[in-house]
C-alpha cells in the first residue's frame, strides 16, 4: 500500500520543476531537535512526509505526516522494512547518516526509486577539525573553511570515546558518508555541512560560547536551529543542489567576543582545560549556498539568541 495514496512507483517526478513544487519525502530519523522542524517546513510548504524512526522519541508534528515506526531505523541504519521498500520519493533527507555502510544502504535501498538524497555531515570533516582537537598533525589553517578546503587524513575522530566496536561513534566517520552519498551516478547526492546548531531544545544555554570566553578570538560557525532546518528543505527541492556540497550556517562568523558582547552573563564555568587548539578556527564560508540556492537566514541572530535564551532551562 501508498502511504500516501495511489500512486505508481515506478513514476518520480523530475526534480528539474520548480523548487515550491509538491514532493514526496522520506525522512531517516528527525524525531529530535533538528529533525521537528525540518518536517513541519515541508509541510508548511505543501509537501507530504513520510518519518522513518524507532518510535522512542515522539515529536509534537502535523497530523499529515506518516511515520513508519520500526527498530531497524536504529543508528547506523542498515536494513530498511518491506513496507517502506515500497514507496518512491521525490527527495530523502537522511538525518543520521553516520559512516559509510549505513550510507551505502540508504543509496542501494532507494536507487530507482527517489529522484535526491540529502544527507547531513558536518564541519569535522575538515583538516581544520582534526588540527583543533589535536588528531591531525600540521600547523593551524589560517581563514575561512570552503567546501574544497582540505578534509581530515586520520579518520574516526571519535573513535576513542566509544565504549566497544558496537558503539555507533566507533565507525562514525561524515567524510565516509559524502563519498557514498556524492558517489552514484543514478541516485543525485547533496551534502550539508552543519554548524554548531543551538535553539530551544538544544544548546539552549549557548553552553559553547560561554565555555569559551577565556578565547575571546575564536570563532566557530553558528546556526539557529529553524534557519538549519530551512537549509535542509531548500538543498531537498532545489535543481541546482544535485552533486553539491554545502556549509550551512552564519553569513559571518563572530568572535567569542563579539558574540559575547550581547549575551546576558552566564554561570556557566569556563573550560579551562580543553585539550582544542583554539588558535584553530572552524569558521565556514556559506557563501556557495547563498549564491545557487538563494539561500537566507528566516530568522535573524538577534531574533535566535532571543528565542534561545527566554526558554526555561532543564
Amino acid at each position: 500500500m501508498d502511504v500516501f495514496g495511489a500512486r505508481p512507483n515506478d513514476t518520480l517526478r523530475s526534480l528539474s520543476t520548480k523548487v515550491d513544487d509538491r514532493m514526496r519525502v522520506l525522512m531517516i530519523g528527525g524525531t529530535k531537535f533538528i529533525g521537528p522542524r525540518v518536517a513541519r517546513q515541508f509541510v508548511n510548504q505543501g509537501h507530504e512526509v513520510l518519518l522513518y524512526h524507532r518510535g522512542q522519541t515522539e515529536a509534537d508534528l502535523p497530523k499529515s505526516i506518516r511515520h513508519i515506526r520500526s527498530p531497524l531505523a536504529a543508528m547506523p541504519v542498515l536494513r530498511f522494512p518491506h513496507e517502506l521498500l515500497t514507496e518512491s520519493f521525490d527527495a530523502i533527507v537522511h538525518m543520521i547518516p553516520m559512516g559509510a555502510a549505513d550510507s551505502r544502504a540508504a543509496m542501494e535501498a532507494f536507487r530507482g526509486r527517489a529522484s535526491r538524497v540529502v544527507a547531513l555531515s558536518s564541519g569535522d570533516v575538515y583538516r581544520a577539525y582534526g588540527r583543533l582537537t589535536g588528531i591531525e598533525p600540521g600547523p593551524i589553517e589560517a581563514g575561512l573553511l570552503y567546501e574544497d578546503s582540505p578534509l581530515r587524513s586520520v579518520f574516526y575522530p571519535y573513535r576513542k570515546q566509544a565504549k566497544s566496536a558496537a558503539d555507533w561513534v566507533y565507525d562514525y566517520e561524515k567524510i565516509f558518508v559524502e563519498r557514498e552519498i556524492l558517489g552514484s551516478r543514478d541516485l543525485p547526492g547533496v551534502i550539508l555541512r552543519l554548524p554548531k546548531v543551538y535553539g530551544p531544545g538544544n544548546n539552549a544555554d549557548l553552553a559553547t560560547v560561554y565555555s569559551f570566553r577565556h578565547q575571546p578570538q575564536w570563532r566557530w560557525t553558528h546556526g539557529y536551529v529553524e534557519n538549519v532546518a530551512n537549509a535542509i528543505v531548500l538543498a531537498a527541492g532545489h535543481p541546482a543542489a544535485s552533486g553539491r556540497i554545502y556549509n550551512v550556517g552564519e553569513a559571518s562568523t563572530p568572535t567569542v567576543g563579539e558574540r559575547l558582547a550581547t549575551l546576558p552573563p552566564s554561570s556557566i564555568p569556563t573550560d579551562e582545560r580543553t585539550e582544542f587548539n583554539l588558535a584553530q578556527d572552524i569558521a565556514y564560508d556559506t557563501s556557495r549556498i547563498r549564491a545557487e540556492l538563494g539561500y537566507a537566514e528566516h530568522v535573524s541572530y538577534k531574533e535566535g539568541l532571543r528565542r534561545t535564551l527566554i526558554q526555561p532551562r532543564s
